[in-house]
């Protein structure tokens, strides 16, 4: 049986396509298409199309149509491969540099450099290095962006010399939007085209992303989702993603939204539900007769959230509002090709019901409430009604010292619970006009009444495309922003991914000083401990409404439903409710000055960039010439002295505990993004080379250079490490029991060739795709990561490197085990590993030995090989050298 049995001609417009058309399986007797889950679909069609390789065979598709007709057959090992992969900045220069550094491996064993090279089409957005340096001023994006291009031009020199000495690989310049957004609005095209040998093959585009928000483009049809940049860097180089093929959990809305409830008070309500759930390593497709009261950007929201919530996608399949959203986004064509092919193909949702999920939830959107999440888990979600009495309750406000902090006898002093940083940003909710306009009327309605924002809250608008400013403007809203404080300081992730900037320096000082317990509200899709800034305790996601009304409250203890805001002009109390427009409001002015021109403007030249831009110097040669004095790139270490021979499989004996963790550690407390603390081992590094503090940068930015980064694993200052009392990057280091830096250990031990463990809780490595967060731990030494559970993208990431994740049996974990921390560990048996086998861990404490089981969290062999080739790129680049 060949993909030829299911081959068809699509005619459209007179040009000819040719399709796999899942349907004709039904016709062979193989699965009944239209009870499947669309995104099931979408990898049958793609198993189909690669056939005929010899990653692929005819079984693999009749084996995974089963398994998804079935509710108890074992998942199936499929080789997926994506039309394309998307990147941002932080983890793309990681990427790129891994790139660089293949060249130079390939050139020095006398191949040539250009065998690396991407293979499928890539694209990287530079969306992740502004930050809110200035706010409050006309000029604020100028001066941000002029900012970001003096700290970042080494970076952007690497990423300009790779667009032009890579081939099918696209930058998007800085200052153009956030990755995400930019691919909703232009870079998507639902359905792919192809030049081959037979003809112009059509088929559904797809597509792995190097940051975990990647799921947001789910909302168009498009199944793809966030990976490990070791991960897509495979991709890049031709490999397929191998993968189980996940269950599919189908989320049936039901009823309508009440009319003031936002996209984002469905996508907190989804979150706080399918977390509890445990969708982890599932795609969520959502289903129903509600779906016709969300539009495209309400999807969108609830589909970028998906890491939140823990799935591996949250899929929305193609119909008519797709089709629509397509052509208000100048993509009239696209849009024909789109609808034809998956009215086609089986791919088009009628909304007839008749799909069989693995498991259905059922979520009624006439109950869902206006609600924020927070402090620290964007699955903990608070109703408004409710909230005051919450963060009163977490922060202990009823209970405190008062302390009253008012310099120049402002109406409003700071104090425990002052909002100091307010932000609209986010891709997650500045792609839906509905929120950002609602906004705009919420400052337009504020500002009418008299009412103006506390001294001590920092604002910012940061859209995630230059479309956004453009209707604002058209609308008269941006004005009304820019009045109460919230000038547009860039196009970009900002404040979201923890590039809020300096508060001002009395702010933070009086913070310091008093041990204030400060806030933030911000429309974005995190919240974790110090991830928006350091010195901020809350952090509360929200609307980008709720934003504005939360920065003129100033606190987050206050009741929006009965306390007011403030004093209007004439002396009257204003209530949230007196400038909280209404639905029909919103709509109307949506239709009136969101304009597909604004579209068709923006991105006819996205690829250009500013001047800035094009004003940078870049060396022409196919590889790139490494600067030892750089801080900011650095050749990896990961090819040094490489080797064509695979090594004998690691031995785990006399190991070390480095950490012990404990729940919900994320990607963020493993390998920060924000600022860089002087007192630190990466601080250290960059004074000891010359780098003025005020001129660190972020960790985020530095990914290019791992004496940086690997001085930064561990090294978030809210991490806690139970070896030690203090919360930060501090360890013991055994047998002697000092308090170190986890850095400065991890040398210890190396030079003593000690292998080290981590042990963690549930849900280890939650958050951000962040390749550093296993890059980090692998070159401070550590062999295995033992926790009670781990989250999907950072699992993949400990594979790609070559460190072992391994879990707890079930009811077990390092306290129910009765494990110090100071024991030594031995794992005998690894070059016998299975996937999702058992192995033994001896652990010796004063000559008493205590042994336990854990599970090999490695899902097919292909990983076992990952695992002892050292990791995914020295195994593609064996597998490359070779051919």
């Amino acid at each position: 049986m060949t993909h030829n049995n299911i081959k068809q001609k699509l005619v459209l417009n007179h040009q000819e396509y040719m399709v796999h058309n899942i349907r004709l399986l039904e016709d062979m007797g193989v699965a009944k298409i239209e009870t499947l889950p669309f995104s099931a679909r979408i990898f049958l069609e793609n198993l189909a199309r690669h056939l005929d390789s010899n990653l692929v065979q005819w079984t693999d598709i009749v084996n995974a149509a089963k398994f998804y007709e079935s509710d108890t057959k074992e998942s199936e090992f499929i080789a997926f491969h994506p039309s394309r992969v998307l990147m941002q900045d932080f983890t793309g220069v990681p990427a790129v540099v891994d790139f660089a550094a293949m060249r130079d491996a390939v050139h020095a064993k006398g191949a040539d450099p250009k065998k690396i090279n991407p293979l499928v089409p890539v694209d990287l957005v530079i969306d992740h290095s502004i930050q809110v340096d200035h706010f409050k001023e006309k000029n604020s994006f100028f001066l941000n962006a002029q900012k970001e291009y003096d700290r970042n031009k080494e970076r952007y020199q690497l990423l300009k010399w790779a667009q032009q000495n890579f081939d099918n690989f696209r930058v998007v310049p800085p200052e153009s939007g956030i990755c995400h957004q930019v691919n909703l609005e232009y870079l998507a095209t639902v359905v792919t085209t192809q030049k081959t040998r037979e003809g112009l093959m059509a088929f559904p585009d797809t597509l792995v992303g190097t940051d975990s928000h990647t799921t947001m483009i789910n909302a168009l049809g498009v199944l793809g989702w966030g990976v490990g940049g070791i991960e897509a860097e495979a991709v890049m180089l031709g490999q397929p993603y191998y993968m189980n093929l996940p269950r599919i959990i189908g989320v049936n809305f039901m009823g309508k939204p009440q009319k003031q409830i936002t996209s984002t008070d469905i996508a907190l309500h989804v979150t706080e539900l399918l977390r509890k759930e445990n969708v982890v390593e599932k795609i969520v497709e959502y289903t129903g007769d509600g779906l016709k009261y969300l539009t495209l950007t309400d999807r969108a929201t609830i589909a970028n959230m998906s890491p939140e919530y823990g799935a591996t996608a949250g899929f929305f399949p193609v119909d008519e509002q797709t089709l629509s959203y397509l052509r208000k986004t100048n993509r009239a064509k696209t849009a024909d090709l789109v609808e034809a092919y998956c009215k086609t193909c089986g791919l088009f949702n009628t909304h007839d019901d008749k799909i069989h999920f693995s498991k259905k939830i059922d979520v009624d959107l006439s109950l869902i409430e206006t609600s924020i999440a927070g402090p620290s888990r964007p699955q903990d979600r608070l109703s408004l009604s409710e909230a005051k009495d919450r963060v009163t309750r977490i922060f202990d406000l009823g209970n405190r010292k008062t302390v009253s902090i008012n310099p120049e006898n402002k109406p409003q002093a700071l104090t425990h619970g002052s909002i100091v940083i307010a932000a609209i940003t986010s891709c997650t909710n500045t792609s839906n006009p509905y929120t950002m306009v609602g906004a705009g009327l919420v400052a337009k309605k504020a500002v009418e009444k008299g009412l103006s924002i506390p001294w001590f809250v920092k604002t910012s608008l940061s859209p995630g495309s230059r479309v956004v400013l453009d209707y604002l403007k058209d609308a008269g809203l941006m004005k009304f922003f820019e009045e109460l404080g919230f000038n547009n300081t860039g196009f970009g992730c900002m404040t979201c991914i923890g590039n809020s900037g300096p508060l001002d320096p009395f702010i933070e000082e009086s913070i310091k000083t008093h041990h204030l317990d400060v806030m933030s509200v911000l429309s974005g899709n995190r919240n974790f401990e110090a991830r928006i800034h350091q010195e901020v305790k809350g952090n509360f996601l929200m609307s980008p409404l709720l934003v504005v009304i939360y920065a003129i409250a100033g606190k987050m203890d206050i009741d929006l439903n009965t306390e007011p805001l403030g004093i209007s002009k004439e002396g009257k109390p204003v209530f949230m409710s007196d400038i909280w427009p209404s639905t029909d409001e919103i709509h109307e002015y949506v239709e009136t000055y969101v304009h597909e021109k604004f579209f068709r403007d923006q991105y006819a030249h996205i690829f250009l960039g500013d001047r800035l831009w094009q004003d940078l110097e870049i060396d022409e040669n196919t590889t790139f010439k490494f600067d030892e004095a750089s801080t900011y790139i650095r050749n990896p270490p990961f090819f040094r002295n490489f080797s064509m021979q695979v090594p004998e499989m690691m031995q785990i004996k006399d190991a070390r505990a480095l950490l012990v963790l404990g729940d919900s550690v994320t990607t963020d407390h493993i390998s920060p993004a924000g600022a860089i603390p002087v007192d630190y081992p990466a601080g250290t590094y960059l004074t000891g080379n010359g780098v003025k503090p005020w001129e660190f940068n972020s960790y985020g930015s530095r990914r290019g250079n791992h004496e940086v980064m690997m001085r930064g694993t561990f090294a978030n200052i809210r991490i806690k490490n139970r070896l030690v009392s203090e919360t930060g990057g501090w360890t013991l280091k055994f047998p002697e029991m000092e308090k170190d830096f986890v850095f400065d250990a991890s040398l210890k031990y190396q030079a003593q060739h000690t292998g080290l463990l981590v042990f963690g809780g549930k849900e280890y490595g939650s958050g951000s795709s962040r390749d550093w967060a296993a890059k980090g731990p692998s070159l401070l030494g550590v062999k295995a990561v033992i926790a009670e559970s781990f989250e999907r993208i950072h699992r993949s990431n400990l594979v790609g490197m070559g460190v072992l994740p391994l879990s707890f049996q079930a009811g077990e974990s390092f306290e129910s085990l009765n494990l110090k921390g100071d024991e030594t560990f031995e794992i005998p048996g690894l070059d016998q590993i299975r996937p999702n086998g058992l192995l033994t861990v001896i652990a010796m404490r004063n000559n008493i030995k205590m042994n336990f089981k854990v599970i090999v969290k490695l899902n097919t062999d292909i990983e076992i090989e990952y695992i002892r080739n050292g990791g995914i790129l020295p195994y593609v680049l064996r597998q490359m050298i070779k051919e």
